[in-house]
């Protein structure tokens, strides 16, 4: 694919995709889009200038289904596990953080990885510093960086990465 046509592709993805955010935050009043239309524009400046085309991963798709269900099957289970730790009759809180060493190489896949660890429920990443990960959890030390590794791995397939 030719450099135009992956740059016109990029935009174009980008576009939709800050027109949609635009249609929901406007209630898909058609009335709005003079500012809507500047406020896409903005937002396309915006992410080519945060993250430039030649920045971009590759995402594999079958990967991304796959990761989007584990995350969803993760967050229900440590949702009900935290819920369970806040109602048992016995405090089973035990707070504490764990350092682990990252497989995956520096940028997006990582910011993806620290993200989706503060959205499951117990977890929090604290730190992302070189290839470390600091991560915050309410119980289970001892299993957070099995977690880890079992989340990074499926983030590894979803950018082709090595992980």
């Amino acid at each position: 694919m030719g450099w135009s046509l992956q740059y016109g592709r990029a935009v174009g993805i980008r576009a939709a995709a800050a027109a949609c955010v635009w249609w929901t935050l406007s209630e898909g009043r058609t009335d709005s889009w003079a500012v809507g239309t500047v406020a896409v524009a903005l937002a396309v400046a915006a992410s080519l200038w945060l993250l430039p085309l030649r920045a971009q991963p590759r995402i594999r798709l079958s990967a991304g289904i796959a990761l989007a269900a584990y995350f969803l099957v993760q967050s229900l289970r440590a949702g009900l596990q935290v819920a369970w730790l806040a109602l048992a009759p016995r405090a089973r809180i035990a707070p504490g953080s764990v350092e682990v060493t990252l497989a995956l190489p520096p940028g997006p896949a990582r910011y993806l990885l620290a993200g989706t660890l503060s959205l499951l429920p117990g977890t929090l990443s604290v730190k992302l510093d070189d290839a470390r990960l600091v991560v915050h959890a309410l119980s289970g030390l001892e299993q957070v960086e099995a977690e880890v590794r079992a989340l990074e791995t499926r983030i590894a397939a979803l950018f082709g990465a090595a992980g």
